[in-house]
This record gives C-alpha cells, structure tokens and sequence, in this order.
C-alpha cells in the first residue's frame, strides 16, 4: 500500500465508511477505489482518471486533494497537457464528405435567396389587404330609415335631474378597509464561499427549522456553532433529517454527495451556490440572524 493509499483509507475509516459507501457517494467503481488504496494506478484507464478518482476520494473523506497532489506528487501520475490537446484535435477533426463542403458552399447564396422571397411574399401581403380608401369620401352618410341626416344629429333630450331631499347629504362610499401591512418574510441570503464551503444567512424569521433529505445515498454531518452534533451518518434515499436551530446561532452542514441531498430551511429549499456535480463533498454554514 502506498503512503497517499493508506492515508486516504485511514480517513475513510475515521468516517466509518466501507468501500461500498464510498462508491455509492463519488460513483466510482470499487475496484477503482481499491486500487488508489493500494497504489495500483496501472488499472486505471489512464493518468488523467487516476487524478480525477483521486481528487474525488479525497474530498469524499474530508481531505483537500489540491494538498495531496502537492505532497504526494511524486507518487501521483503526472497528465501530459500537449498529448491530451494532440489527441483530441486528431479524434475531432473529421473530413467532410464532398457532398456536405457542397452545400456549405452554396449555404449564404440560399440563405439571401430564402430572405428575398419572404421580404416580397410580406410586401405583396401588406398590399392586398390595405382597405381601397378612393370614392369613400364622395359617399353620402346613411342614416336610419325614416330620418334625414339633419335628424340623425339633433341630440336628444336630457333627462331631468331626479330631485333630493333639501339637507339630505349624498351617500358616502363604502371605503375599503385599510390592509395590514404583511409581515416580511423570512429569506436565506447567500453570503460567500470559501473553498468548498457556502456561508449563507437567515434573515426575518422567528424560527430556524433544517430539514435534510436524501434522493440517493449520501453522509451527513449537522451540528451548531458549538460543535454539538445533531447527526452524523449514512442518509439513505427518501430519508429525511428535521432538527429546530431556532434557539442556535448558526447550524452547519457536511454533505458528502451534494447532488443527492437537498436542503431546506423553513420548508424553502436552499440553492447549492457550489456545482455539487464538481465538488462532491460541500459544506454549508448558515448563520441565524435574529431581529
């Protein structure tokens, strides 16, 4: 077993996690993990996914990978850059077929041709339905049977005003009643990042209530700003975590596979600010600000 080998699995066991947990959280394959473990890199499908699992591996246990590939990197494979470009510019370029540099050819010539006849397909469209306006002034008004168009414009009788009661005061409206002004409501505002950690804050509310659920299988770690834990361990898929920080300070969250926990304060989902699909391990601090 090699040094970077024993010290990654000595702080999976510090976790208490087998190999079986860990491939459930970074979605490598056991073998894979066994191999990092025992310093066998010569399984692998090459160096650039001994450092991808590595990186992984060590963020699932807690560790910083970039420390380790500074320590160790006399062990770890190193990645050719220029190889990697060379590779993927020889399996990108493809040849066209003589039939497609054809049509890429003659591509701009279609394209002004297409918007030529659309412009006079609309300027032929605006001219048949513009209303014919000549003879319309010269046209006589028409007016009801039976009235010439002098009676057609006499006004008609106003109608008298209805008379009121002498000091009869006109009815007020119904005023609407006056609304509360609501209560604002209660926000989790994101403040910073520091590494992998997400420092958010509560804001307007009068309770703190964490909720954390699993949609796969991941570890959890929730405890306040003293260090008492309210939970560490496996959370399985469907499984829900309810802890009430209302009379704490702040509660921080360790998540060891981020895309598969969603975290919710007051019922409202909080938004991871850090891609849980790059960082797998993530850690979440919420600051509980009362007024």
């Amino acid at each position: 077993m090699s040094e970077l080998g024993n010290r990654l699995k000595q702080a999976r066991e510090e976790r208490k996690l087998s190999l079986d947990d860990l491939q459930a959280i970074t979605k490598i394959q056991k073998r894979y993990l066994l191999g990092i473990e025992e310093g066998n890199y010569g399984m692998m499908p090459g160096n650039f996914y001994v450092r991808a699992f590595i990186k992984q591996y060590a963020e699932a246990v807690g560790l910083d990978p970039e420390k380790l590939f500074d320590e160790y990197k006399n062990e770890i494979p190193i990645v050719h850059t220029e190889e990697t470009i060379e590779l993927s510019r020889v399996k990108t370029h493809k040849e066209l077929p003589k039939s497609a540099s054809k049509v890429l050819e003659f591509l701009p010539r279609i394209l002004i041709i297409a918007v030529v006849i659309l412009a006079a397909v609309i300027i032929w469209i605006t001219v048949q339905n513009k209303p014919d306006s000549s003879g319309q002034a010269d046209q006589p008004k028409q007016t009801s049977s039976g009235e010439n168009e002098y009676d057609a414009i006499e006004s008609p009788e106003e109608p008298e005003p209805k008379e009121t009661d002498a000091g009869s005061a006109p009815a007020e409206e119904d005023k609407p009643a006056e609304e509360k002004p609501a209560e604002p409501a209660s926000e989790v505002v994101f403040k910073e990042t520091a590494g992998r950690k997400a420092v958010y804050e509560l804001t307007k509310a009068e309770q703190f209530k964490l909720d954390v659920t699993s949609s796969g299988t991941t570890w959890i770690e929730i405890r306040n700003a003293s260090g008492k834990k309210f939970f560490s361990g496996m959370l399985n898929k469907g499984k829900t975590e309810s802890h009430d920080f209302t009379n704490e300070t702040e509660a921080f969250i360790v998540i060891g596979n981020a895309s598969a926990a969603q975290i919710k304060v007051n019922g409202k989902p909080v938004e991871y600010k850090i891609d849980p699909k790059k960082t797998v391990r993530q850690d979440m601090q919420i600051v509980y600000t009362k007024e």
